[in-house]
């Protein structure tokens, strides 16, 4: 009987007692030669099956080895863990409302959107909004978790606060894009539905700009039939500031920040100052993987993130409504341009100049 020719990719070579070619390795949970441990192969037979009476392993023809990979197991029906042990059924059976509902409150914020009129794309804009004061809720609460933080010397508490935020901006501005392509038609099919309201009046979002140190009191105004909201806006208003803290901070670490930044009233709108830039040059000229320049990068990282959301917000109201009036008798785009143009903690991106 001829031999049959064996494939180019699979030749055979010298085998050893027991049929496993030498040099090759048996796949994994067979025995030397193919077989399954505890079974015997018959000469001429294919491996995996019993060798009939009179015949022993090692008379047995080797035969060709299965290209490819094995074949893997079935798989654990549903239900079931891997071993065919039983999964435990979910919990669907509660006294009143769910534990997720109780704790996140979905239908609460499910049911706050009340559009004004029936056009389809009202809905995207209210949500979308709705979710922006959600951010800017988490943002806030993040702001005051690093500004106490350096209150008490806690740099590692702080710079984690930070470093979170600058996600949760990064998440903020995504937030436009729903809104970034709208055409002044679509705009106009529900823009009367905002009658006089503005994103300018937005008390979270003035609560984030205070800690900025962008302060300005007569931004409390639109909120003096509001006690609680207005109370909020005039106690941030008159705390120190994130980057208030920052530098009264650094100050404790020795560094020359002047008295008159120290001493300033919080309640006016910070102003670049020449000390304060060249405290941030001694710093970025130390050790370049130092703590505070890792201070200085995650504050500057927010201040770009701060940017690019006033610089988003710009550019989808330019394509919503080019220059027309803003809605709340703004200047629109006008306003938002002069808004863009703000620096975000300036001296962190002047002093880079003197390095």
């Amino acid at each position: 009987m001829s031999q049959q020719p064996v494939p180019d990719h699979a030749a055979p070579a010298q085998t050893a007692s027991g049929g496993t070619p030498q040099g090759r390795t048996a796949p994994d949970g067979t025995a030397p030669g193919g077989t399954a441990p505890g079974e015997a192969t018959p000469s001429g037979a294919a491996p995996g099956r019993t060798a009939p009476s009179g015949t022993t392993p090692s008379s047995a023809a080797p035969g060709p080895t299965a290209p490819g990979p094995t074949a893997p197991g079935p798989t654990a029906p549903s239900g079931t863990a891997p071993g065919g042990a039983e999964l435990e059924a979910p919990h669907l059976d509660f006294d009143g409302t769910t534990p997720y509902e109780d704790y996140v409150q979905a239908s609460v914020l499910t049911h706050l959107q009340r559009p004004l009129s029936d056009d389809p794309g009202e809905m995207v804009f209210l949500v979308t909004t709705q979710v922006m004061e959600l951010w800017f809720t988490v943002i806030v609460h993040e702001w005051h978790t690093a500004a106490q933080a350096l209150r008490e010397d806690d740099l590692p508490t702080a710079m984690a606060a930070l470093q979170r935020s600058a996600y949760e901006l990064e998440s903020l501005n995504a937030s436009w894009t729903p809104l970034a392509h709208l055409t002044p038609g679509q705009f106009n099919a529900y823009r009367s539905a905002l009658g006089e309201g503005s994103g300018f009046q937005s008390a979270m979002y003035r609560r984030l700009e205070f800690l900025l140190g962008e302060k300005s009191a007569s931004m409390l105004v639109p909120h003096r039939g509001a006690p609680r909201v207005h109370a909020e806006l005039e106690k941030a208003l008159t705390e120190p500031s994130l980057y208030d803290e920052v530098l009264r901070y650094l100050a404790r670490r020795g560094l020359a920040v002047p008295a008159a930044v120290l001493d300033r009233d919080p309640a006016l709108r910070y102003e670049p100052d020449p000390g304060v830039e060249r405290v941030w040059e001694e710093i970025y000229s130390g050790p370049r993987e130092g703590e505070l320049v890792r201070l200085g990068e995650a504050l500057t990282e927010v201040a770009e993130l701060v940017w690019r959301w006033r610089n988003d917000h710009l550019v989808a109201t330019r394509r919503a409504m080019g220059a027309k009036t803003g809605t709340g008798g703004s200047a629109g785009v006008a306003w938002l341009e002069k808004r863009a143009g703000k620096t975000v903690f300036p001296e962190l991106w002047t002093a880079r100049s003197h390095v």
